[in-house]
């Protein structure tokens, strides 16, 4: 003969409460973790489309002045290559 062992140490009507709570987090806990995992993606993804618009200005930038500077370079390389001419 085995001896019964109450399964929820004789909590009266414990396995409803189980079933119960188990619809519960069904219902509510799935749709809250989904709904909160969205909104961390949608979140995150928006975040680094600010990182990259702000990094994309500042390379813009950079070319900008190196394209300026490499102008400068060459009107200066023309200038002395003209002076060059007129001592010849």
């Amino acid at each position: 003969m085995v001896p019964t062992i109450p399964a929820f140490g004789g909590i009266p009507a414990g396995p409803e409460l189980v079933i119960i709570l188990i619809i519960l987090v069904l219902l509510f806990g799935v749709p809250i973790v989904l709904i909160a995992g969205a909104v961390l993606f949608v979140k995150l993804r928006s975040d680094g489309e600010e990182a990259d618009a702000d990094r994309i200005a500042e390379l813009e930038a950079e070319v900008e002045r190196l394209r300026d500077k490499v102008d400068d370079e060459s009107d200066e390389k023309a200038e002395r290559d003209s002076e060059d001419d007129d001592h010849l």
